[in-house]
């Protein structure tokens, strides 16, 4: 049912009309008052029956007249995932996941942003990573990888760090030093098959970027410029991004919205650089080494908010025997529920949980023995659904996959 608002827009505190030259500035002037308040997006969300529900109008409402200033700081704004999935039902479009990051940039510079979700930021310009790794248990990761590596293609193979002038720079999320080193094995695996010129970077590696879920503006600026200056430091022609929703988002959108400028340089997900990779015959692969039933999680970041919709499911289609999809999916496909920094708002946890309940029913109908997606907050959030709900699926990246399926030329 709709809300019918007043016609004139009574006088707003000097605190809202902050706000408002916030999202004046952030979406363009017609934003707020091009709501209809008719409640198909709140219908689109598929959130908004979880104990503490959001609701984009309430947002929005409260946003245009101004409604109790306390609101502002109240858990809706963190439960949202920013998803966008109630973006693409709005039928005037009303941006919402860029509206409340909006409103996130304000909390940060008032320091009421939640305390587990600011030390992950902290942690990441402190320390150069988000988990922070030391350099040394880094470069002992990337050894023992490099072993693994060698051991299946030979002595001259590796895997190289701070290689001035390789074609491509290429960035991880830290739990995969810390917690998946196979997937970086993985994607050496396919660097190496592929014939490429690559490098890992000593100082710049963590391809992460939680000021993009807290709205620190100049937290987001100073990540984003490091990885920019390591890629020049090194002379690489391209940034290459591991399989990280986020992270891809904000080194997309990031340096012009916190730098004013584009990048010098290309970036691409790994995943559109293995479906090239296939298109030009520089990697084959024997579907039939993945002969399990295969389901594909369109990230949020990934898929609605950049449009790697295709990229990744032609690379499925080569890489594994049986491939079903999810349905809705690509632009309509649910959240998994981890995305707006939600697996860093311990809080929260509960309500994580049953955000991703939609995502475990949706994963059942397909039947699929995996999961995949090329995004590790989804993965750790699929992770954690399957244990919660005890469904029994694997969930994997899709440079897994591709690494598994790899037909090498001296193994023939």
């Amino acid at each position: 049912m709709s809300v019918s608002l007043p016609l004139e827009v009574p006088t707003l505190s000097p605190y809202y009309q902050k706000l408002h030259e916030k999202i004046v500035s952030a979406l363009g002037e017609a934003t707020l008052p091009s709501c209809l308040s008719c409640g198909v997006c709140s219908g689109g969300c598929p959130t908004g029956n979880i104990g503490a529900p959001v609701d984009p109008r309430k947002i929005v409402r409260q946003l245009l007249w101004g409604m109790e200033d306390k609101a502002l700081g109240a858990d809706m704004l963190w439960l949202c995932t920013m998803c966008g999935r109630c973006t693409v039902y709005c039928p005037v479009g009303v941006n919402m996941g860029d509206l409340v990051r909006a409103l996130r940039t304000q909390l940060a510079e008032e320091r009421r942003v939640p305390e587990n979700l600011q030390k992950v930021v902290d942690l990441a310009i402190d320390s150069g990573n988000n988990m922070g790794i030391s350099r040394e248990d880094y470069l002992d990761t990337l050894d023992w990888m490099q072993e693994e590596l060698q051991a299946e293609f030979g002595p001259e193979a590796g895997i190289p760090v701070d290689q001035k002038g390789a074609r491509v720079m290429y960035v991880i999320n830290p739990r995969e030093a810390k917690f998946f080193p196979l997937s970086i094995l993985a994607a050496a695996k396919v660097f190496q098959a592929a014939g490429e010129s690559w490098t890992l970077s000593s100082q710049a590696w963590d391809a992460t970027n939680y000021a993009l879920f807290s709205g620190d503006e100049q937290a987001g600026g100073i990540l984003v410029q490091r990885l920019a200056d390591e890629v020049a430091h090194l002379g690489c022609q391209e940034l290459i991004m591991t399989e990280c929703g986020h992270a891809f988002r904000a080194i997309r959108w990031g340096p012009e919205h916190w730098l004013g400028h584009k990048l010098p340089f290309p970036v691409r997900s790994i995943v559109q650089l293995m479906d090239e990779y296939l298109a030009a015959g520089r990697i084959r692969l024997d579907p039939s080494r993945n002969s399990e039933l295969v389901t594909y999680h369109d990230p949020c970041n990934l898929g609605r908010k950049e449009g790697i919709f295709e990229e990744p499911r032609r690379v499925l289609r080569a890489a594994v025997t049986n491939f079903v999809e999810m349905t809705p999916n690509r632009a309509n496909n649910y959240c998994c529920g981890g995305g707006g920094g939600m697996l860093s708002l311990s809080e929260f946890g509960q309500e994580r949980l049953a955000k991703g309940q939609v995502k475990v029913e949706q994963i059942q109908r397909t039947g699929a023995a995996i999961v995949a997606t090329p995004c590790h907050n989804c993965v750790d959030q699929l992770n954690d659904l399957c244990r919660h709900y005890h469904l029994k699926v694997k969930v994997k990246n899709l440079v897994e996959l591709v690494a598994d399926a790899l037909v090498l030329d001296h193994k023939e």
